[in-house]
């Protein structure tokens, strides 16, 4: 495994502990039921209401800080699952939760969002300036190649609808869609030769898909629940370039 690659997963592993040790830590049930005062909430800030005293039934708000890790891949012109499982990457969303029911049992989910895309295709990316076009292709024969891989980050602007049980140990599904605008896009590749590893990185495609729009679902129990994501968006918007359309699955925490 590449020192890059060992990298990441360590990243990916420390972000994954600090999610499931918050998540314990926050969630200490006394168990005496929904009505007795509990010690079991979604965070530190579940009764937070500013200056003035606020109704408890208003104050109950869930799924304020969410974060995504999701496996990153592509449909088209490309199918799906067919890129190397090590593409791996984050979603970071801060959300307001407005109640729209007693017991916030249907809610709207507003805020911002940050998306870490990294999709290790193991191909080529064909950059065309002249003609505007990125065309993926198969990497040829290369006994010196080792991987190559497509990364960009984005930030969004969601906006989904909530529906839970009103019990603390509430089922929860949400539906919504994202706006938003990637701000850099890149591609890797990474080459050895008599031990000498060399790695080309160019930022930027002549087409590339700035303007973003998704539709996202999760489905889970709690402070977890499994994601799904597909951009309506072509990651190349040139008639004559290869499209390809985002797609992520992957498993949501919330922490408060």
């Amino acid at each position: 495994m590449e020192l890059g690659t060992k990298t990441k997963m360590k990243q990916l592993l420390t972000i994954f502990i600090f999610l499931i040790a918050s998540t314990v830590l926050f969630g200490q049930y006394d168990g005496k039921g929904d009505q007795e005062i509990s010690r079991f909430r979604p965070g530190f800030m579940w009764y937070a209401h500013g200056w003035r005293k606020g109704d408890i039934e208003k104050m109950r708000k869930y799924d304020r800080l969410i974060f995504d890790v999701t496996y990153n891949d592509w449909v088209g012109d490309e199918g799906p699952f067919e890129n190397h499982w090590a593409s791996i990457g984050l979603n970071t969303n801060f959300m307001f939760d407005i109640p729209l029911t007693k017991g916030n049992t249907v809610a709207l989910g507003v805020g911002l969002s940050h998306q870490l895309v990294f999709i290790r295709h193991n191909g080529n990316l064909v950059i065309d300036d002249s003609a505007g076009t990125t065309v993926w292709q198969p990497m040829l024969t290369n006994q010196f190649f080792k991987k190559s891989s497509f990364g960009a980050n984005s930030f969004s602007i969601p906006l989904e609808i909530r529906f839970r049980k009103e019990s603390w140990k509430h089922a929860k599904l949400h539906v919504g869609g994202k706006v938003g605008y990637q701000v850099n896009a890149f591609s890797k590749t990474v080459s050895e030769v008599s031990g000498n590893r060399t790695v080309v990185k160019q930022f930027g495609f002549p087409d590339e898909g700035k303007l973003l729009y998704s539709a996202h679902v999760r489905f889970g129990i709690r402070n977890w629940a499994l994601f799904g994501s597909y951009n309506f968006n072509p990651m190349f918007e040139n008639v004559n370039s290869t499209k390809l359309n985002h797609l992520q699955l992957g498993l949501s925490v919330s922490l408060f």
